[in-house]
């Protein structure tokens, strides 16, 4: 008598493995695209707080801006925002100008998000960052 095999052949197993691997590398890229967006947009939401804090500084202080742009931490509801990938001080918020008391501009570099952002004549070189400037 013919013993008949139920069992899958070595081809059908690779096929099936290569095809897994497949769906596995896609949703590892949509995933890390996602965080991206999502970092990006936690950049932006804490860029325009620290703007609305210093225009309340600006409002309860005489008409000036704090002489650094960490002073008006106390119009905030928490602590000076943090960007989101490495938990530290805005590490691309370089081109801050708050010593002015006249004027402030706050840049933070996006990951994702290339459409930039300047805001009365607040710019950074390049199409990477999203910049926030006095309202004033």
């Amino acid at each position: 008598m013919d013993k008949i095999k139920n069992a899958f052949t070595l081809l059908e197993l690779l096929v099936v493995i290569g095809i897994i691997g497949i769906l596995v590398a896609l949703a590892t890229v949509s995933y890390s695209a996602t965080q991206k967006s999502g970092r990006d947009s936690r950049r932006k939401q804490d860029l325009v707080a620290m703007q609305n804090a210093l225009e309340q500084y600006y409002s309860a202080n005489s008409y000036k801006y704090p002489a650094t742009c960490s002073t008006a931490a106390s119009y905030l509801k928490s602590s000076w925002p943090v960007d989101p990938i490495n938990d530290a001080t805005y590490k691309y918020v370089e081109n801050t100008t708050c010593a002015t008391t006249t004027s402030y501009c706050i840049c933070a570099l996006m990951e994702k998000d290339t459409s930039g952002n300047s805001g009365s004549g607040c710019t950074w070189a390049g199409k990477t960052h999203y910049c926030v400037a006095n309202l004033q």
